[in-house]
């Protein structure tokens, strides 16, 4: 059974940086695209960003700048890295990939986590 699994959320402060790590694990043939999505308190699921299998990276125009994707095709894993933190970052942040498994192909997400940007 092929899941993801996030960690580096939690709670931090203005200004400061934080990673966060997202595995896929279980029988997975191949990974084509990964990204992530974010749902602020009150708002709507929104994309911060996605990576292609061969590393190119796409972001919302928004998150351009402080928002860095990247990946690990050795050990199914994708990052991401966000400097300067300010208040409106805090959201769940979820991570997925397009995954093919026996079962065929299709998206699979992580269950999300918390970033909290504390003052």
């Amino acid at each position: 059974q092929v899941q993801l699994v996030e960690s580096g959320g939690g709670v931090v402060q203005i200004g400061e940086s934080l990673r966060l790590t997202c595995e896929a694990s279980g029988d997975i043939f191949s990974i084509n695209d990964m990204g992530w999505h974010r749902q602020a308190p009150g708002k709507q699921r929104e994309l911060v960003a996605l990576i292609s299998i061969d590393g190119i990276a796409n972001y919302k125009e928004s998150m351009r700048g402080r928002f860095t994707i990247s990946r690990d095709n050795g050990k199914n894993t994708v990052y991401l890295d966000v400097v300067n933190l300010r208040p409106e970052d805090t959201a769940v942040y979820y991570c997925y990939g397009d995954i093919t498994d026996k079962t065929g192909y299709d998206r699979r997400w992580a269950k999300g986590t918390q970033v909290t940007v504390s003052s």
